[in-house]
């Protein structure tokens, strides 16, 4: 199967399947706790963000590839985007989950004309509160799932850990371009 590369803000299509996805965002983990890892984002992409000019956020590092703040703007969609499914699979388990494109979203929504410190700030306030309803969860309801288009069933423990990988995954990618290289 195809799949856009989702998670590495690149626009590329490249082989891989939904298990080797997740798999890939799970392995930027290791045997880190994914709430504590969640927990930390906000503050250490608020540090490598410290020293990053407007016009800076908004270099592309090369054709096809996301800026800085399209890369931020793209992290708070997606925390938009989990804490609903979250919501949703709570609510009601096996609720179907849609996937959805990230580079069109990076098109249609605009991402090029978002204020960086503003879609950090979304990012952060989105983070805090997903944090604050998984910490109120029951054990048996971290086992309720729903059933992504895409990549079949997801629980919300497997979407909790999906998310502290995709932070990583994006945070390594501004760590690149911060320091002028090129993947």
């Amino acid at each position: 199967m195809y799949y856009f590369s989702v998670g590495n803000g690149e626009a590329m299509i490249m082989q891989e399947t939904a298990d080797q996805y997740r798999q890939r965002m799970f392995s930027y983990l290791q045997s880190a706790d994914p709430l504590k890892l969640q927990a930390a984002a906000p503050a250490k992409l608020a540090k490598l963000l410290k020293t990053v000019s407007p016009a800076g956020a908004r270099k592309r590092p090369a054709p096809g590839k996301w800026s800085i703040a399209e890369i931020v703007a793209h992290l708070a969609d997606t925390e938009l985007v989990g804490g609903y499914r979250i919501r949703a699979i709570l609510g009601a388990p096996g609720s179907q989950i849609i996937g959805f494109d990230q580079d069109k979203w990076v098109t249609a929504l605009h991402y090029e004309k978002r204020n960086l410190r503003k879609s950090f700030e979304q990012y952060r306030a989105l983070r805090e509160a997903n944090l604050a309803l998984l910490k109120t969860l029951a054990p048996e309801q971290w086992k309720h799932h729903g059933i992504h288009n895409e990549r079949g069933a997801e629980t919300v423990e497997t979407i909790t850990r999906m998310f502290a990988g995709h932070d990583l995954n994006h945070f390594q990618q501004i760590e690149r371009i911060l320091a002028g290289k090129k993947k």
